[in-house]
């Protein structure tokens, strides 16, 4: 059996990659002319099932606990298991409380333990949780080298609106994100919008959410001096450039972390639009030519490896598995 995957975003290179892991012949094709150029290309990275747990259904964190293991075997060296700090206003503590109401996997932090793990926000929250177990990952070096990885593999690549793939395909597994939504009903577009923040002043080991009342944020350390800030959650599908609202909020919340983001340089800017059903729970999605992996929302780099798994497993590479996501089949 041949399989056509189409898209080489982050659902795409992950399916990809698992279908040749267990032996089935793969070809990728994507309308970009690079890979991972699409909602992917200005994910977080965030590889973090207890802190989505809090406002997600709990099939995000049983499907993403094992994400951060599937990347590293991977890619190894590529996950970074620093774990994720969640700190408040000191005027807002309770949202921590109510935080960790709703998940699990933390705990509390003192000012003094908070300073030691990040000497930069020394003094500035009196209270703060450790999710301890969680990971993040550069998403552009990741799918950078999901691709290296395929190609020598013999992985074919067709991109570009005119470079087609040539022959035929036992089946085709739609990973095309947002271009799914005018054909698979339900899914709706969600749009996020980032910066990518330069500046000598801060450095930070790990992935930092503040929980601002009005504009949560979090922030995800790059390359050195360099900070990934998102995201809005906005129920539309335009991936036009961000607004000044957008980019005033997320910059105000910024600054609220740490008054030397108030001088950083905004070296990117960046949209996306990540589907989603309803539920924002992801599926795999039979097609009269075979799946879709569809509805990854926010959850892309969290989530992709337990969709890939499944849709090995559908195609003839393995049993299902009691712990991947339910299958709904549309009619045509």
């Amino acid at each position: 059996m041949t399989i056509l995957v189409k898209g080489a975003g982050v659902a795409g290179l992950t399916a990809a990659f698992e279908l040749v892991r267990r032996g089935l012949p793969v070809a990728v094709t994507d309308t970009q002319a690079q890979v991972g150029h699409g909602a992917s290309h200005y994910a977080g990275g965030m590889l973090a099932p207890w802190c989505e747990r809090e406002s997600a259904d709990d099939a995000v964190l049983r499907l993403g606990l094992s994400a951060a293991d599937w990347w590293e075997a991977a890619l190894p060296g590529s996950v970074m298991r620093a774990g994720t700090l969640v700190v408040a206003p000191p005027r807002d503590t309770g949202e921590l409380t109510r935080f960790a109401t709703r998940t699990g996997g933390y705990r509390f932090l003192d000012a003094d333990t908070i300073a030691a793990l990040e000497p930069a926000l020394s003094g500035r929250f009196p209270t703060a949780l450790f999710f301890e177990t969680e990971a993040h990952l550069d998403p552009r070096a990741a799918l950078a080298g999901l691709y290296r990885a395929l190609v020598e593999q013999g992985v074919p690549f067709h991109l570009g609106r005119n470079a087609p793939p040539p022959g035929r395909f036992d089946a085709i597994l739609d990973c095309t994100g947002p271009a799914a939504i005018a054909t698979l009903p339900g899914l709706r577009g969600v749009r996020g919008e980032m910066l990518i923040l330069e500046t000598p002043e801060i450095s930070l080991s790990r992935p930092v959410r503040l929980l601002h009342p009005r504009h949560p944020v979090y922030v995800v350390p790059r390359e050195t001096g360099r900070f990934m800030l998102g995201a809005t959650m906005i129920e539309a599908d335009d991936d036009g450039p961000i607004t000044a609202r957008s980019t005033m909020e997320l910059l105000n919340a910024a600054y609220a972390l740490h008054p030397a983001f108030g001088e950083a340089r905004i070296v990117e800017t960046g949209t996306g639009v990540r589907p989603a059903f309803d539920d924002n729970i992801p599926r795999l999605v039979e097609t009269s030519d075979g799946y879709a992996i569809a509805g990854l929302h926010r959850h892309g780099f969290l989530l992709a490896p337990a969709l890939a798994r499944e849709a090995a497993e559908r195609l003839g590479a393995g049993p299902l598995t009691p712990t991947t996501t339910r299958t709904e089949r549309l009619n045509a």
